[in-house]
Parts: C-alpha cells; sequence; structure tokens
C-alpha cells in the first residue's frame, strides 16, 4: 500500500508496520497514545514520554544525531521523523534504506492531518479519530487576550519565537500577541528586547532549560513585564500532548 507524508512523498508499505523507530519525542508520545507501544522497537535519547519508555526501548541517538548501526539492527519496517527536527543528511540515508514518514508542522490543521496520517497507515484510525475530535472541540474557540509577549527559546543568543512556527499559533490559540513578526527563529540583542517592551515575557523550559534563576535577570531588563517559565511542551508538542494543552494555558 501507498501513503502520502507532509512532504508530500509517497511511501510504500507491503503490509502495516510492526518494528517502528520514532526520531521524533511528541510523535513517539502519540504512537502510545495510539495503542502501539509494542510496535516501537526504537527512539531518541528526547523521548521522555510516557515516562520510563526509554528503558524499555532501544536508544538509536538524538533527534539529529542517529547512531545507524543501532537502527540496522532493529531492521525497522518504517522510520517516523519531522522534517524541521531531525537532520537532513541523516533522514536522506535513512530514506535509501528504510520506508521514512515524514512530518511538516507549522499549525493545528498540520498536526491534525499528522495524527490522522498516522492513524490511517498504521491501522489506528479509531483512536486517531478519537483524539482529533477531542483537539478540535479543545481548539475551537481560543482564549481572551492576554496582551502582547515574546517567547524566549534560547538565552545565549537570545532566541525567540517568530511566524510561521507551530508555537507562534499557539500563542495566539493562548491568547498572546506575539510582538517578533519575523519567520522562525530569529535572535534578538537585549536592546532590541527592551526596545519591544512585550507586556509578557515567556521562557521555555526546552530546548534552553530556562529556570526561576533567569527570571531576575530579565526582569531586571523589563520591569514592567509578567516574566514566568512556560511549559515549552505544551507549546512545541504538536501530538497527543495537545489534550493537556486547553488546560494549561487557563492557567498562564
Amino acid at each position: 500500500m501507498e501513503y502520502l507524508d507532509q512532504l508530500k512523498r509517497r511511501i510504500a508499505l507491503p503490509s502495516t508496520p510492526k518494528r517502528i523507530i520514532s526520531l521524533v519525542p511528541s510523535q513517539t508520545e502519540l504512537l502510545v497514545d495510539l495503542g502501539l507501544e509494542e510496535r516501537i522497537v526504537g527512539v531518541t535519547k528526547f523521548c521522555i514520554h510516557p515516562l520510563e519508555l526509554k528503558n524499555r526501548k532501544t536508544i538509536i541517538g538524538g533527534t539529529k544525531d542517529y547512531r545507524m548501526d543501532v537502527i540496522d539492527s532493529l531492521y525497522p519496517d518504517l522510520i517516523i521523523g519531522n522534517k524541521e527536527e531531525n537532520e537532513q543528511v541523516g533522514i536522506e540515508e535513512l530514506m535509501g534504506k528504510y520506508p521514512v514518514w515524514m512530518s511538516d508542522i507549522y499549525t493545528l490543521a498540520d498536526s491534525l492531518e499528522m495524527i490522522e496520517g498516522l492513524g490511517e497507515m498504521l491501522d489506528a484510525e479509531e483512536k486517531a479519530e478519537a483524539i482529533i475530535k477531542q483537539l478540535n472541540s479543545d481548539f475551537e474557540i481560543p482564549f481572551q487576550k492576554k496582551g502582547s509577549a515574546i517567547y524566549l527559546i534560547w538565552k545565549n543568543p537570545i532566541m525567540v519565537v517568530g511566524t510561521n512556527t507551530f508555537i507562534n499559533e499557539m500563542l495566539d490559540f493562548a491568547g498572546y500577541e506575539n510582538l517578533i513578526q519575523t519567520a522562525r527563529y530569529p535572535e534578538l540583542s537585549e536592546k532590541e528586547l527592551v526596545e519591544l517592551n512585550p507586556e509578557n515575557l515567556l521562557l521555555s523550559s526546552e530546548p534552553f532549560p530556562f529556570k526561576d534563576s533567569h527570571i531576575e535577570f530579565y526582569q531586571s531588563l523589563l520591569p514592567k513585564a509578567k516574566i514566568r517559565i512556560v511549559d515549552g511542551e505544551m507549546f512545541s508538542w504538536y501530538g497527543s500532548r495537545l489534550l493537556k494543552a486547553k488546560s494549561y494555558f487557563e492557567n498562564i
């Protein structure tokens, strides 16, 4: 059978995959929530949900550096990756050996399409449809506006989230007006950050592990801003973790 991934590539599969490697933490969690944990043979060292999954599966490396010998030893019949999160060179090498299904996600609609596509390909349509139905309900009405915001993902250099990103869409749904209108993940100087003067400064818990100790520094730059640590998974994980997002956004 043939399936279309989100890069518009056709993936030929002789049968429903039984030995899956996931290269993306949020998609690994989704596979488990689709009831497919027994079929997962390999994950990355960053696949932290569900808890202890890494102890039950083989670690194939990170999201950008793969141990090709380990992957080969697992004899996967499907590898699942993501255009942004995975290293292109490594992915292309894997594509030469194995069926590789790639997601490409910028919006909630892209996420729902990914969930639907994996459900169809992996014979888990019923659970995929239930997740999609709940997410459509959760995200039907955005939250009331909470003011302007800047979302930091790195400290030195200061890297922020701009447009054309999934996080930007989540910011908008959560009620924040993103002041960064440059695409993707631009860098800011401290002077530029001060000049933008956001009402809210959101310090993500990932990929840079911002802690409460960083709040004091940024508060000295932006004394009037509301500054807090936010759970980066709720803003950037585009699989079944989204089921927890609505209740989280209600409280930030």
